[in-house]
Order: structure tokens, then sequence, then C-alpha cells
């Protein structure tokens, strides 16, 4: 089936309000930045691409009664999905011509799992539905036609196809549907549309990581974007924080770190996520792995790694404070002291160095 295709610390001891606050002015950036970068995609524009692709004759194809040849089908997906990505695109083509019609359901009629699931189709049109979502032009409109929970139940599909077979075509899809998932979930119409609702199923993050172990395996390129979605459902849901911790995927989680220095600061990032909740989720994550891991990843030469390090201990030592203690007697103080005279990190340094002797 799948054979086809930073803000700084001040130097004084900072409360739960301001980490949380800079947290999420450091994660807004950064999604305006990948949503940014994702409109232009891996995927070049042909330049025997039609410069029109007869929109009205796309829908007009994708509703006649007798789900058109698989050839055509993808053939037109293609062609849509060079369409979309014009620089005209967000404010002539997709406002009048693609969610004004029947086209967005049509698209996630042919990414509903099942039987007549082609994945050489799927993929095509998954693209056509990340290009849609990357413009923002209307995803309150995808989500309240079940955007959510087409894709949610394709990751599922997609983990278990993983399980059946090692065949490295199933990226192809994986990749457009993640991106969507990703970029719909940092909607403030989701939760005003029921969206999360559509999603909250532990099965969704249990689904997830089998693809990450896939993608550590065969594919290490699409991890950061498993991890961009697994950031995007933790960031605001506690219960996805839960399925987390309950399905003990935490130690699954810090054996990803060696991979890059990207790798480990979205790795960081999820389990920021998840101790920030409070210190009944900081004592679920206490003891364990986590700090001797901490303590690695303090000797990275990468500013990034170092902060995100630096940004769970803060919450750590807040949340579980025997956990400073343990940090005082495994040399912690020693570890930050290579850190403190660089200028993006000696705030930081210094404020959690102050937490510590104080706590």
């Amino acid at each position: 089936m799948w054979s086809r295709r930073q803000g700084h610390l001040r130097p004084t001891v900072c409360g739960v309000e301001e980490l949380r606050r800079r947290r999420r002015e450091q994660e807004a950036a950064l999604r305006k930045a990948r949503r940014e970068q994702q409109l232009v995609s891996k995927r070049l524009l042909r330049e025997d691409a039609p410069e029109e692709a007869g929109e009205g004759c796309v829908a007009a194809i994708l509703g006649e009664a007798e789900s058109p040849h698989v050839a055509v089908l993808e053939a037109l997906g293609y062609a849509l999905s060079q369409l979309l990505q014009a620089k005209e695109a967000p404010e002539k083509i997709i406002p009048s011509s693609i969610l004004a019609s029947t086209l967005p359901q049509h698209m996630l009629q042919m990414l509903q799992p099942g039987p007549k699931l082609n994945p050489g189709v799927a993929v095509e049109f998954a693209w056509c539905l990340h290009y849609i979502i990357c413009s923002q032009v209307s995803n309150p409109l995808l989500i309240g036609h079940g955007a959510l929970s087409t894709l949610g139940l394709l990751l599922l599909d997609l983990a278990g196809a993983v399980q059946r077979t090692e065949d490295a075509g199933l990226e192809l899809l994986a990749c457009p549907v993640l991106r969507c998932l990703s970029n719909l979930l940092t909607e403030a119409a989701v939760e005003t549309v029921g969206g999360q609702m559509q999603l909250r199923d532990e099965r969704v993050v249990a689904a997830l990581f089998i693809l990450l172990q896939f993608f550590f395996q065969k594919q290490p390129s699409l991890l950061p974007e498993g991890l961009w979605l697994l950031n995007n459902l933790t960031a605001n849901s506690p219960s996805f924080c839960t399925s987390l911790l309950s399905l003990d995927l935490i130690e699954p989680l810090l054996q990803l770190l060696p991979v890059s220095n990207v790798v480990s600061v979205m790795v960081l990032t999820v389990l920021c996520n998840v101790a920030e909740k409070g210190p009944a989720y900081c004592q679920r994550l206490w003891p364990g792995p986590l700090l001797p891991t901490l303590l690695h990843t303090l000797a990275f030469s990468d500013t990034e790694v170092v902060g995100q390090s630096l940004e769970l201990l803060h919450l750590l030592f807040l949340y579980q404070p025997e956990a400073v203690q343990v940090f005082l007697q495994q040399s912690g103080l020693q570890a930050l002291e290579r850190h403190q005279e660089e200028a993006q990190l000696q705030d930081r340094v210094y404020a959690l160095r102050q937490t510590a002797l104080q706590g």
C-alpha cells in the first residue's frame, strides 16, 4: 500500500509566570518563522506546471459521482499543489477559487483512511492541504470541516502501516500530514470550534511515537516534523502531557537527543511543556534519567541546547525542590560555570545558580 512514493533571564530568581511569559513569546516567534519557511516547500515549482489549473474544473472532477481514474486524481493533485505555491495564491486563488468551493471537503475525503485510500493520491492532496493551511487564509473553516479529525485518523493509519511494513515510501505521506496537523494546532480557533476535542485521544500520542521510532531508524531528517507536532500537542494541553507520562514515553523521548542539536532543542522544549504544567507533572518526571541527561546536555557547545536545558532545570527546581540537592551533589554548579561568560546564557546561568543555592 505504501510502496508509492530568547529572551534572557534577568539576574534574579525567576517566577513561574515570568518563565511562562518568555516561553510563550518564544513559541510565537518560532511558529511564525516555521510557517513562513514551510510555505516555500521542498517540493519546488516546475516551470512546465500549468499557470492556470482551472480550479472550477478541479472541483467538477472531484465532485463527480463516479472516487475518477487514480492516475488522473494524482496528476490533478500535483497540478493543484503547484498552483497553490504561487505567490498570488493566498490573495487571489485560495480565498475565491478554493475555500469558496467544495474542494476542501473533497481533499479531506481523499485523506480518509480506509480501503479506498490511495497513497499516491493522498500524498498530492496532503501537500495541497498543507499549502492552504500555511497561507492562513481561513484555517478555522478547515477545522470546522473536520480537518484535525481526518488528519488524526490518518496519523493512526500511518502508525499502523509502519508496524506492518518497513517500506521507506511511507515518509512521502507522513511529512505533509505532520505539517498540516502541527500548523492547524497553532490556530486560536482550535479551542473555539472544538478542534482539540477532535484529537483528544492518547492514541494520537502513541501513534506519533511509533512514527518517531520509525524516523529514528529509517528517516532521521523527519524527526523535527514529528517533534514539532508533539510540541504543539503538549504546549497548551495538560491531557496530552498526561498521555506522554502515562504511556512512559519520557525515556524514549530522551533517546532522541543524540541525533542532532535541532532534535535536542525540540525534545527539551517538549519536556519543558510537561514540566511547566506544575508540581504533579514534575513529580512524574522525577526521579529517573532526566537530571543525569540534563547534566550531560549542559556540556553541549550549542547555545540553544544549553538554553533549553537551563529552562527545564529551572522548572524542575521550582516544582520539585529535591531536584536541587541532587543537582548540587552531582556537581551541577561546576557544569554551569562553563557557560557563565557566554553572553546569550550568562543571565540564565546566574538565575539558575541563585535558585539552586537558595533552594
